[in-house]
């Protein structure tokens, strides 16, 4: 396998976790998006949507980071990333879902140069504007995990799931636009335990390739 990736790219970061996890083998192939590398004709014919991750398996390829992630599992469910009970894993779903559908979009990269170039705003309201979508789906967030009863040293029981494989790279985001975290005390204790174990470290932007300061 072939993943075309950005070390900054929350959504290459969480296919990288889910790779490692699954224990495959792959081979980066980084595309930086500050020097529009995604913009060439050559990737737009790998991916049409000039986005990354792409996973390059065999001729095909696979796009978006959910797809890729639902693919990895019914390719290769051990260990898994959702739970058995369809209960539970509509529950993974759904938060790996509030941060990739609800919180990332509107924070992208491509999202936040627009709101600069054409619309005009100041970095300052491009920063209060990325704080604050952060911190509205952290708070919904935090409420889940803290007192539906189902986290426990991951955001669904004691081993990593869909949902920890999204967390991670949000709450990453979250220090790089110097979001307090003080009021997500479960979010904070999950990342960590998470972070500790070598398929989500190895994963961590700065470990990449083509990690820059």
């Amino acid at each position: 396998m072939k993943l075309f990736t950005y070390f900054r790219s929350s959504a290459a970061y969480r296919v990288r976790i889910g790779l490692n996890l699954k224990r495959i083998d792959y081979e980066a192939e980084p595309i930086h998006l500050r020097r529009k590398e995604h913009e060439a004709v050559a990737f737009a014919a790998i991916n049409p949507q000039r986005l990354v991750p792409a996973l390059l398996v065999g001729p095909d390829v696979l796009t978006q980071s959910l797809a890729i992630l639902e693919y990895l599992e019914e390719t290769h469910p051990s260990p898994p990333l959702l739970p058995e009970d369809p209960l539970d894993r509509a529950r993974v779903r759904a938060i790996a879902m509030s941060i990739a559908c609800d919180i990332h979009p509107i924070d992208n990269m491509r999202v936040l140069n627009y709101l600069k170039d054409p619309l005009g705003q100041e970095q300052e309201t491009v920063d209060q504007w990325y704080r604050h979508w952060i911190e509205t789906g952290f708070a919904a967030l935090e409420r889940t995990l803290a007192t539906d009863g189902k986290a426990g040293r991951f955001c669904h029981g004691d081993r990593p799931t869909l949902a920890d494989v999204c967390l991670v790279p949000q709450v990453h985001n979250a220090r790089r636009g110097n979001v307090d975290l003080t009021p997500y005390p479960a979010i904070v204790r999950i990342d960590e335990a998470c972070r500790a174990l070598p398929a989500f470290a190895e994963a961590a932007p700065d470990r990449q390739p083509d990690a820059e300061g």
